[in-house]
Formats: structure tokens, sequence, C-alpha cells
């Protein structure tokens, strides 16, 4: 019967299987972990477009009203009648 002899690896073959075992754990994990936001940026993006509309509507009823209208026009008149 023939003994089998267990030959040395070189070190450096044995950092290289050691670093690419420990990067193959870590890609699995980050894969099974999922995405770390899922569905956060699309809720985010609607309440941003929400809030923005509400901002102009209420800006666009400021300038709309009778008063800031009237000083509006009032600044106009005297910027354009100081010559």
């Amino acid at each position: 019967m023939k003994k089998l002899v267990r030959t040395a690896r070189p070190a450096a073959v044995l950092l290289a299987a050691r670093r690419l075992g420990g990067w193959l754990r870590h890609r699995y994990r980050r894969a099974a972990a999922g995405p770390a936001d899922a569905g956060m940026s699309t809720a985010e993006y609607a309440i941003g477009t929400v809030a923005a509309c509400a901002f102009a509507a209420v800006l666009y009823k400021v300038v709309t009203s009778d008063t800031v209208s009237g000083a509006l026009s009032e600044m106009l008149d005297r910027a354009l009648h100081a010559v």
C-alpha cells in the first residue's frame, strides 16, 4: 500500500486562498442582506414633489393677493417715475 505524502504549499498560495475566501464570504453576506435603502428613494422623491407643489401654491396665492399685488405695482410705479 502506498502512503500519501502531503506536500507543503507555498505561503503565497495559502495567503491568496485565505484572501479569496474572505472576499467571497464578504460578497455573499452583502448579497444576502439585500439593498440598504430598499424603496426609500421613491418615497422621498414623492414627499419632496408634494412639498414643492404645496410651496408653489402658497407662493402663488401670496403673490396674487391684492395686498402684495398693490405693493408690487406701487413699487414699480415709483421706480419708473423716479427718473
